[in-house]
């Protein structure tokens, strides 16, 4: 493929994540004053955001199949047309209801749109060119995640509803331009297929051997740390050192940007360099240690110190698993994308609802354990690099 158009293809893609992720978390700002509008308990929010990842779990596999059969570009766009469609239905929501489906078709189209992005850049690079790209869409994951909260917080004065009206437009021109420019792409055979054995079984059967589970695994367990860590982290600081919610922001889009910097930055050359499974095991020996010494430091400085550098430990994880999945799935690239996400989702899942349970015993429980969980990480990565190095 000519690298000019690749290039074009690629930020399409790119885009096209930026705006779901922005979307998705456009909701943060808005949320308190439609608690107050609709008079929704934290616990009805806290089923709505479990809605969309559970509709995101389970769709996944389902729609990762599919982008092997059908092919990556319509899955994105009615990935797209599903995601458009939830954003409008938030807007114009005035029962609980509603918003419910909303959140649950935000899902779903999350559900279409990761795993056929994912397969579509898988063909579209080579093997060497692959940790670099695949780097570049983690960091537009995140910084969608960062930038969300401050569109929202601004166009919510155009009207409580506007981010998600805006977001439906947005989704809308991101439709059109992929109906136009992207192309169905040749599927990648991967340089790297014969190391997956020739006599497997396609389809689900292939999941539960150590070449896909071990790696998918440590998937979920990175995810589960994550969002443990993330998700109770403006509760912790508040109770353990008063930090006000202009604190909180501050520490929070600062670890989200230098963990987009060092995707795009660091992590194609230490790939090329040391590999994606010592990536993977360096980074999780790093989180491990700094999620603990969240339980240890004391100051403003080693807060924002510590979370910046353990959002970077956590943020090359992913890309680093994703980019070892693309060489050995062959043709199944949207399978295994499928499965990614599904891992993704059970974790974001799991993480904060163990997370809340320990915080109400301890605020400093939830990071015990998730440092626990993180050193089952590494000893499984120790295991991962032994029977597939």
């Amino acid at each position: 493929m000519h690298l000019k158009n690749q290039k074009f293809l690629l930020a399409i893609l790119l885009s096209n994540l930026f705006i779901s992720f922005v979307g998705i978390s456009l909701v943060i700002p808005v949320l308190p004053t439609i608690m107050n509008e609709m008079s929704i308990s934290g616990s009805v929010v806290g089923y709505m955001v479990a809605a969309f990842a559970i509709a995101q779990l389970i769709l996944s596999p389902i729609a990762g199949k599919w982008t092997d059969r059908f092919g990556r570009k319509i899955m994105i766009i009615m990935g797209l047309i599903i995601f458009s469609f939830s954003e409008l239905l938030f807007g114009l929501g005035k029962t609980v209801e509603v918003l419910f489906i909303s959140r649950i078709l935000g899902g779903v189209s999350g559900a279409f749109i990761m795993p056929a992005v994912t397969a579509y850049i898988a063909d579209i690079t080579t093997e060497q060119d692959r940790p670099k790209v695949l780097g570049y869409m983690s960091a537009a994951i995140n910084t969608g995640f960062i930038i969300g909260p401050g569109i929202g917080g601004l166009l919510v004065g155009f009207g409580t509803r506007a981010p998600f009206f805006a977001a439906s437009i947005l989704a809308v021109v991101a439709v059109v331009i992929s109906l136009i420019f992207l192309k169905e792409p040749e599927r990648t055979r991967g340089e790297n297929v014969n190391e997956t054995p020739s006599n497997l079984k396609r389809g689900f059967g292939k999941l539960f051997l150590p070449l896909y589970f071990i790696p998918l695994f440590l998937i979920f367990l990175s995810t589960f740390g994550l969002a443990s860590f993330e998700s109770l982290f403006s509760l912790f600081v508040d109770h353990k050192f008063s930090f006000t919610p202009t604190d909180i922001a501050i520490i929070v889009t600062g670890g989200g940007l230098v963990g987009a910097v060092a995707q795009v930055l660091l992590f194609g050359p230490i790939t090329i360099r040391i590999g994606e499974i010592a990536l993977v095991r360096y980074c999780f020996i790093l989180s491990a240690l700094l999620v603990f010494l969240m339980t240890i430091v004391n100051t403003y400085l080693s807060v924002l110190i510590t979370s910046c550098i353990v959002f970077v430990g956590f943020d090359l994880i992913r890309p680093a698993v994703t980019s070892y999945l693309s060489k050995i799935a062959g043709d199944e690239q949207g399978f295994v994308g499928g499965m990614n996400s599904m891992f993704t989702s059970l974790g974001n899942i799991i993480g904060p609802i163990i997370g809340g349970i320990l915080f109400d015993f301890n605020l400093n429980y939830p990071y015990y354990f998730a440092t626990f969980v993180l050193g089952i990480a590494i000893i499984i990565a120790y295991v991962w690099k032994t029977s597939n190095a």
